[in-house]
């Protein structure tokens, strides 16, 4: 007890049931207000003296049998960290030029896509390497699909890219130039015409979209990969736009961001040359390009393989009379690889996964 006043000095307290009464801001039914009333809280002049220290009866006594004992499973051992698996096999993909069935029957073939036209090679690495549209039936369709697979492939692991073609370059500027003049080295040309020549369709024209227009703008021109350079173009052309990748890439997309009609028809006349691989000099051509850029071999599409084997004359000869392809060409000392089958010419849509043997 605490003694009354002038009956001497406190002695030590032992807690009662009313030391541990619900504080005056708790009530049972929930917080109590400021202003309410609480008839259960202790008297001001029983508050805990200075110097109180609680001794074991003041604490709660918890018995065995008030908890639930609940065991516990020792943590599973984390697995074994995996070794990051490698990049997947690499394809390339030459000319399409609108050949929409062919494409997908091509890529199905190789077990890229499935029956339903979805991506199905999980983390296979696939390069176009231009020419999507014109001459064939439907080069839109050929866009969109490439856009579809790009992101269905980057889900699954793999991806699927592709390179500016010149027929890219020649769409473009029919779109945005349309019968604006241009210097064209001899004479004056416009875009519009020079599609309309090299088999622009109309129902891609009247198909393309703002989306089409800024896929085909942000496209590499030049890309390395497992040792191989990919271009377009059998031409040493990019030689005159950088003398890395990143610096022709870069030169290419800026030429186009300018938006220039005579800076875009010098970039696309570059485009279009050929044959720099393929006479006497061509295999030192070749390593021009791979000293300057980095690879061991090149690969491009451009000119059909029929053109480069000289047995046919033009893209108008589809009356199949040419050589049949079957398959890729290794030229220029084994440097070169060309891809474009010809399906322009009633040739093959050629798919091919590296290496190549020689």
């Amino acid at each position: 007890m605490t003694q009354g006043a002038g009956q001497g000095p406190e002695v030590e307290r032992t807690a009662t049931l009313r030391d541990f009464r619900v504080p005056a801001y708790v009530h049972e039914t929930g917080p109590f207000h400021q202003d309410q009333q609480d008839d259960t809280a202790p008297p001001a002049e029983e508050s805990y003296p200075e110097g109180y220290t609680p001794t074991q009866r003041d604490l709660p006594v918890i018995h065995r049998g008030d908890t639930l004992q609940v065991p516990v499973d020792p943590a599973p051992a984390a697995p074994a960290p995996q070794p990051a698996a490698g990049p997947g096999p690499l394809f390339v993909v030459g000319d399409v030029h609108g050949y929409l069935d062919e494409l997908m029957t091509a890529l199905r073939e190789q077990g890229l896509i499935n029956d339903a036209g979805q991506w199905c090679a999980g983390t296979t690495r696939l390069w176009f390497l231009g020419d999507f549209t014109d001459r064939g039936p439907d080069g839109i369709g050929v866009i969109d699909l490439v856009m579809r697979l790009s992101a269905e492939a980057a889900a699954a692991g793999g991806y699927c890219k592709a390179l500016m073609g010149n027929h890219e370059l020649l769409l473009l500027g029919a779109k945005r130039f349309g019968d604006t003049p241009v210097n064209s080295g001899a004479g004056t040309a416009t875009f519009q015409a020079a599609w309309l020549l090299n088999g622009g369709q109309k129902t891609d024209m009247d198909r393309l979209q703002d989306h089409h227009l800024q896929w085909m703008a942000r496209l590499d021109a030049v890309e390395q990969v497992d040792g191989y350079l990919l271009v377009h173009s059998d031409t040493t052309a990019y030689l005159d736009f950088g003398d890395s990748i990143e610096a022709v890439n870069d030169n290419v997309r800026e030429t186009l961001t300018r938006n220039d009609a005579d800076e875009c028809w010098d970039l696309f006349r570059k485009f279009t040359k050929r044959f720099s691989f393929r006479d006497e000099g061509g295999a030192d051509a070749v390593r021009t390009l791979l000293d300057t850029y980095g690879g061991t071999r090149i690969v491009h599409g451009h000119s059909p393989i029929p053109y480069l084997l000289g047995e046919v004359g033009s893209e108008d000869d589809e009356e199949g009379t040419g050589p049949v392809v079957e398959g890729p060409h290794v030229y220029a000392d084994g440097l070169a690889i060309a891809m474009d089958g010809g399906v322009t010419m009633a040739g093959k849509l050629l798919v091919h996964q590296l290496p190549l043997e020689h």
